[in-house]
This record gives structure tokens, C-alpha cells and sequence, in this order.
């Protein structure tokens, strides 16, 4: 967990946005934190800036989202994150994820397949004080095997199947949260892996940009 403390004018507005988070059931005190010491606000384009900490998603270019803050939270909730894991992120985006992830694990490596938001991310986190987190570009559907094994993955799209490659760098006892795309719907998945046995829990409906790659969805024919 490597992150400077941070200094701004928005900490009333954290602290109502958590406030929202306990109502809506979040009981992880370290996911709290997270998210109550980290500057949502850097990582939403500046003319969504005033919209930084109401709970809902935001549009970040590039056809992308950023999630609503209790959607962050019920997925690193799932995770149940004691500090000293190794996590791969799929999907950066602008990095806020990321930062909280900062935050809860030791080392986090988060892979974009866009060029563009990974060079915002890696400016972004920067400048909110997170240094324990590796952005890197490619296919994130394929992991990033040569920091593997992983304590704990995290995907943020929605993608029709669970990549193989990801379970098979996922620790023994690791956790992989994902959402599924079941056609009409999407549902949020915890995965756990003992030994050979892989284990899935339905944790409920949600909605995700898909995930595109080798082991998601294809892009589309433009």
C-alpha cells in the first residue's frame, strides 16, 4: 500500500459519498477508506469535475466509463484484500480503480488496451500519490504473465466467458471478480480457485462496457 496523503478541497464530499456507500451496504472499513482518501475528482474529465463524487458512472472518452463509486466498492469488497496481495486489474481506464487498489494490495499491475487512457491513468496516478501501481498496454484478456501468479484479479468490462488465461494465472486461493455477459443481462462473478477446482458465486445484475480481446468480445468492423 503506496500512496501519499493527499491535500484538496473535496473531502465533505467523500465523506457524504461514503456516507451513501454504508446505506447501500458496503461493511468493508478498508474499502471505506479507500475510497474516502482517494481524488475521484482527478480521474473524471474537469468539466465532470462537480459530478466527481455522486454515485453514478461517468463518460471518459474513448467510448469508456468510469463506475459509479458503490460499484467500485462491491467489487473490491468482493475481493476481501488484506494488504499484502499482488492483483492484476483489466481494464484502467482513467486509473481510479486503480488507485484504490493502491490502497488495499501491495502490488497492483492494471493492463488497457487503449494507449491513450494508459498514459492518463499513468499521469493521473501519479499525481494522486499512488507509486505501487504498474499500467501497462495490451490485450488484458490475456493477463500479463510474466508478473504472474496473482492473488487477486480484477476485470472491469463485461466479457462472455471467464479467460482462461486469467484463471490460469490466478493463485491457488485467489479470487478473480468479473462481470459475465449472459445475453440480455450481465452478472457480477466471483470466482475462487482451490487447487484444480475453480468455483463460481453470482453476485447480481450489473452493466459494464464489454470487454474486448482474444478471450472477450471481438472489436467491432468499422
Amino acid at each position: 500500500m503506496a500512496t501519499r496523503p493527499i491535500a484538496d478541497s473535496y473531502g465533505g464530499y467523500r465523506a457524504r459519498l461514503i456516507e451513501e456507500l454504508r446505506r447501500k451496504g458496503i461493511k468493508d472499513m478498508a474499502v471505506l477508506a479507500a475510497i474516502a482518501e482517494t481524488p475521484r475528482h482527478l480521474f473524471v474529465p474537469e468539466a465532470l469535475r462537480a459530478r466527481a463524487y455522486d454515485d453514478t458512472s461517468l463518460p471518459i472518452g474513448q467510448g469508456q466509463t468510469i463506475s459509479q463509486p458503490s460499484t467500485h466498492a462491491q467489487y473490491l469488497q468482493a475481493l476481501s484484500l488484506r494488504g499484502g496481495e499482488r492483483v492484476l486489474e483489466v481494464g484502467t481506464g482513467t486509473g481510479y480503480q486503480a488507485a484504490l487498489l493502491g490502497r488495499l494490495a501491495e502490488v497492483v499491475v492494471s493492463v488497457e488496451r487503449i494507449a491513450d487512457l494508459a498514459a492518463l491513468a499513468r499521469q493521473t496516478l501519479s499525481q494522486a500519490g499512488t507509486t505501487n501501481v504498474t499500467v501497462l498496454v495490451g490485450d488484458g484478456t490475456l493477463g500479463w504473465r510474466p508478473l504472474a501468479p496473482y492473488d487477486a484479479i480484477l476485470v472491469s468490462a463485461s466479457s462472455p466467458r471467464i479467460p482462461a488465461p486469467l484463471i490460469d494465472q490466478l493463485a491457488d486461493g485467489g479470487i478473480l471478480v468479473i462481470p459475465l455477459d449472459r445475453g440480455t443481462t450481465q452478472e457480477l462473478c466471483r470466482v475462487t480457485k482451490q487447487g484444480d477446482e475453480v468455483m463460481e458465486e453470482n453476485l447480481g445484475a450489473t452493466q459494464f462496457v464489454r470487454l474486448i480481446g482474444r478471450h472477450g468480445f471481438q472489436p467491432e468492423a468499422t
